[in-house]
């Protein structure tokens, strides 16, 4: 009797030791944006493959949540969860959030048929053109600014690339890999109608980002660039990158 009660001893200090050594997941939150995120993507999409594997090499385990952005985002912010997946810097979250090294460039692009007679090679040179945007979308430039545009404004990039065939705008402005997914998944005997247009427009980073409020955040998101710096050096990094590239590139 009193071996069997040792042994139920030695097995429950052993399970306790196992609890003890395994680290608590990140619980992260990120928002559907395919190809970066979408849960009918191969691994969750590219951003979530990547900061997933990234987060990895620091030994530490993700448990990611998708929800809507502002809630995402709000979540993140009182310290209900770790970090959000895929942010975008900018001036005013600077006051709530402490950012990561960015993990990967968004590459906008303006799009248009190879029909059209006008390539302008400037953002001055499309004054008094139509360019489809998407509603509540952050471009990273002034785009009403330019002398006489008329942004038409959609919830989603199939719309404005089906503006674009239709001849409601002259232009589409968004993310390379958004657009040759919608084209990929939606336009595919169209593709090759498009073409983008040779002005180089800014690239932004993504970031992971964590409550500038909740205690630890700091110590994450060094664990999470020191992880990065080490996925870029071994290869990791960019198989995953390359892998994307092939499936969605324009």
């Amino acid at each position: 009797m009193q071996i069997r009660w040792l042994l139920v001893a030695l097995l429950l200090l052993a399970t306790v030791r196992a609890s003890a050594e395994t680290p608590a997941p990140v619980t992260m939150m990120t928002n559907t944006w395919p190809p970066y995120v979408d849960a009918q993507l191969p691994e969750g999409g590219l951003a979530l493959e990547l900061v997933t594997h990234i987060f990895q090499q620091a030994g530490l385990p993700v448990d990611n949540s998708i929800e809507r952005w502002p809630r995402a985002m709000e979540g993140v912010r009182v310290g209900l969860y770790d970090v959000l997946g895929a942010a975008w810097r900018d001036e005013e979250r600077e006051r709530d959030f402490i950012y990561s090294d960015p993990y990967l460039l968004n590459d906008t692009i303006l799009v248009t048929t190879k029909a059209a007679n006008r390539r302008p090679r400037s953002l001055e040179q499309l004054a008094g053109s139509r360019i489809g945007v998407l509603e509540d979308y952050s471009y990273g430039m002034d785009l009403k600014g330019i002398d006489g545009v008329s942004l038409v404004v959609e919830n989603h990039m199939i719309q404005s690339l089906m503006n674009l065939f239709n001849g409601k705008v002259d232009y589409v402005i968004g993310d390379n890999r958004v657009i040759a997914l919608m084209l990929s998944e939606y336009l595919e005997d169209r593709r090759g109608e498009l073409t983008p247009l040779d002005i180089t427009l800014p690239k932004r980073g993504l970031y992971v980002a964590a409550s500038r409020s909740k205690v630890g955040t700091e110590d994450l998101i060094a664990r999470f660039n020191t992880a990065l710096a080490k996925a870029r050096s071994d290869g990791s990094y960019q198989r995953i990158v390359d892998a994307w590239n092939q499936r969605y590139a324009m």
